[in-house]
């Protein structure tokens, strides 16, 4: 087998070898992305960066120094969640700007996705500090791809607000913009005791759809299963969900009424969505194919009427 090739910074490539530099050895910030389940996910050049890292950034030292133990990997574990994030990041991209590498991780999967580390992330590179990343483990992903349903393109939306009142709202925001030109396959994370009730919640405000519900993935008791947003919703009412999940909904089918909206339709249901005067333009533009500058001084127009 053929050693995989890799471009240096003059753009040159050549075979990687192992006596390349390991990821993260350069100051800076790297985000590595660990496992979702099965520990043995754990990529190589993700435990290269862990070793070589002064500090491992992570939500929860309980979850992270087990993972690292496994592996061999002996480092500093610093905490670094919703909690704390915004007090400790000046002082961590202090420590970065004076030569430390930093490793950001999350309790599974990719950081940042619906977890802590995106005001790091900013504010590491407003003051010029080098974030790079190792690729991996993603559960939105793999849901999506395991699913069946059309994974391209795709809304994730991270979890739904955990109140009735709150998930409605979020549910017909999305629904508004789907009237105004949104076709997307969605992803939404889910706590098990809430899974059957949010999926009921979305075969109201969403209508019929093709769904997928996602739980346990990498692990021993994985589990997809497809049906309609009821059906499933129907199931998991008798059945509890247990262990992570991960729903995927099918995006909005052809509804003649809808698609032969008219333009002040459109811009009425994606204002009424939360969109700007602007991006309720774009968003009506790119689905309409009219253009922007039309849309834009009608959306003006009705703003002023209204």
């Amino acid at each position: 087998m053929q050693p995989p090739l890799q471009q240096d910074e003059n753009g040159t490539t050549e075979a990687a070898s192992e006596t390349s530099p390991p990821p993260g050895s350069r100051p800076g910030l790297t985000l590595v992305a660990t496992p979702i389940g099965n520990l043995g996910d754990l990529a190589p050049r993700a435990l290269a960066t862990l070793r070589a890292a002064d500090a491992v950034l992570c939500e929860d030292t309980r979850v992270t120094a087990p993972m690292l133990a496994r592996h061999g990997v002996s480092a500093k574990l610093l905490p670094l969640h919703e909690h704390n994030e915004e007090a400790a990041t000046p002082r961590l991209v202090t420590r970065m700007a004076a030569g430390e590498r930093l490793a950001l991780v999350s309790d599974a999967g990719t950081p940042l996705m619906s977890d802590p580390g995106y005001q790091l992330v900013r504010a590491a590179i407003a003051g010029g500090i080098a974030v790079s990343a190792v690729p991996g483990p993603n559960a939105a992903v793999m849901a999506l791809t395991l699913s069946g349903l059309p994974p391209h393109p795709f809304l994730f939306q991270g979890f739904l607000p955990p109140r009735e009142a709150a998930r409605a709202a979020a549910l017909a925001r999305l629904r508004a913009a789907e009237r105004a030109g949104l076709s997307a396959t969605l992803i939404f994370y889910e706590a098990p005791h809430r899974l059957a009730e949010t999926l009921a919640a979305m075969a109201t405000a969403l209508g019929p759809r093709p769904a997928a519900v996602a739980r346990e993935l990498t692990k021993r008791f994985e589990e997809v299963r497809r049906g309609t947003l009821e059906e499933l919703a129907a199931h998991y009412q008798a059945n509890a969900a247990r262990g992570e999940v991960v729903l995927v909904v099918g995006p909005a089918g052809d509804e003649p009424p809808e698609a032969e909206a008219s333009l002040d339709e459109r811009l009425r249901a994606a204002l009424a969505a939360g969109e700007s005067l602007r991006d309720a333009a774009a968003l009506v533009a790119t689905a309409t194919g009219l253009p922007r500058k039309q849309v834009y001084a009608r959306a003006l127009q009705l703003r002023g009427a209204e």
